[in-house]
């Protein structure tokens, strides 16, 4: 079916106007003014109209977690944050170390997914550190796998890292690091993530891989990058909207953990100075009694555009237009997709916002099964209204009419 996006404040990475969207066959075929077409229509007049959002980094708990998550309520609250796409860690059980697990994931986003879903293979076997052989599996079939990643756990071997880095540039893969030194972590979680960014980084000038530092939250991390990426390293990074919308102060267990002021302070400005790629929810659902007994994750994909643009935009730190190239046109680009931006012959993937109502964060409508989040009751703006994929929408707010 085609759809007519009328009257809507467009913005992507490089536009902000007011104007008509319309989608053929699933796809943008034509953005102007005054575009008249026999079509399904939407009078989106007074709202805003982005291209939808791509989670590089969020956890569905599928296989073997499904009763803190699943596929299919991962995907209901993906498109109720505006996410039509979105990359999995491989921390499932079994592990993604194998192309058997990595196509059970993918065809069930198939059958019953709303949105495109991606899955990372384990930079590690089973996550356990100490072999990267399963990785030659991808020879023949690494169209299907785009980045590596053990998140939730740092690769302590240096060599083991180095050859993991060695195959994943071989293959034109990205390796993306969780940056946590697991001898330091019970020591000091800081020093932690600081000497395994730097140890990272550095293995990834020496093979020429694509390195991307997952949930970046310190200040020394992020200079790190900012000197990786100034030298002209194949170096890519993300930050979390907790870890820009909340400090230590708050007391909730994430990995990392929440940081000090400072920190998100220098966070900002490099978001602000173009150094910070994207930003990534890390969703990280759990059960009420999972996270009483201390398990580090936050339920995210459903408020992150609204923590994004109160913190950001309305703080006055950055343009709508940038807030669209961290969470569209950017990770679209690192995964290799053509996603993020409004152009002709690109997915029509985007969603309708409304930027101007302020409302309470309520966990209790939250479409996720994780219920578990520190913004409850957090006063934001920035309501998806409506998410299109592909030309159809997959999820509108409840009584917004089309």
């Amino acid at each position: 079916m085609d759809l007519l996006i009328k009257n809507a404040r467009i913005v992507d990475w490089s536009v902000d106007f007011l104007g008509d969207i319309y989608i053929k066959d699933g796809k943008i075929a034509e953005i102007g003014r005054d575009i008249i077409k026999e079509a399904e229509t939407i009078d989106a007049k007074g709202m805003l109209l982005m291209p939808a959002f791509i989670d590089l980094h969020c956890h569905f708990r599928d296989p073997g977690y499904t009763y803190k998550e699943d596929i299919g309520t991962g995907s209901k609250a993906a498109v109720r944050g505006g996410f039509t796409t979105v990359n999995l860690m491989a921390n499932t059980n079994p592990v993604c170390s194998n192309m058997d697990t990595v196509n059970y994931v993918l065809e069930k986003g198939k059958q019953e997914a709303l949105i495109d879903i991606h899955q990372c293979m384990s930079i590690t076997r089973n996550l356990e550190g100490k072999d990267v052989s399963h990785l030659d599996e991808l020879e023949a079939e690494s169209g299907l796998v785009k980045l590596l990643s053990d998140d939730g756990k740092g690769v302590a071997d240096s060599k083991i890292m180095m050859q993991a880095m060695i195959k994943a540039e071989k293959l034109g893969l990205t390796i993306m690091s969780h940056a946590e030194s697991p001898d330091l972590s019970d020591i000091d979680m800081r020093l932690a993530e600081n000497t395994m960014t730097w140890r990272d980084i550095t293995l990834a000038k020496y093979t020429k891989c694509k390195l991307h530092l997952a949930h970046v939250s310190t200040k020394e991390a992020m200079e790190y990058v900012i000197e990786a990426k100034e030298a002209g390293n194949k170096i890519t990074c993300e930050v979390t909207p907790h870890h820009i919308g909340l400090t230590d102060e708050i007391n909730y267990r994430v990995n990392p953990p929440l940081r000090k002021e400072d920190d998100v302070e220098f966070l900002i400005e490099a978001i602000k100075r173009g150094y910070v790629d994207c930003i990534a929810t890390d969703h990280a659902p759990h059960t009420a009694e999972d996270k009483a007994k201390g398990a580090p994750g936050i339920s995210g994909i459903e408020t992150a555009f609204a923590i994004c643009y109160t913190k950001l935009v309305e703080e006055g730190h950055i343009c709508l237009s940038r807030l669209s190239e961290l969470m569209s046109k950017r990770p679209a680009e690192i995964m290799g997709i053509k996603k993020g931006k409004f152009q002709i012959g690109y997915e029509g993937d985007m969603v309708l916002v409304d930027i101007d109502t302020p409302y309470e964060i309520d966990v209790e409508k939250f479409k996720s099964k994780g219920k578990n989040s520190p913004f409850h009751g957090y006063k934001v703006k920035g309501t998806v209204l409506c998410t299109i994929k592909a030309g159809q929408v997959v999820y509108r707010e409840e009584g917004f009419g089309l």
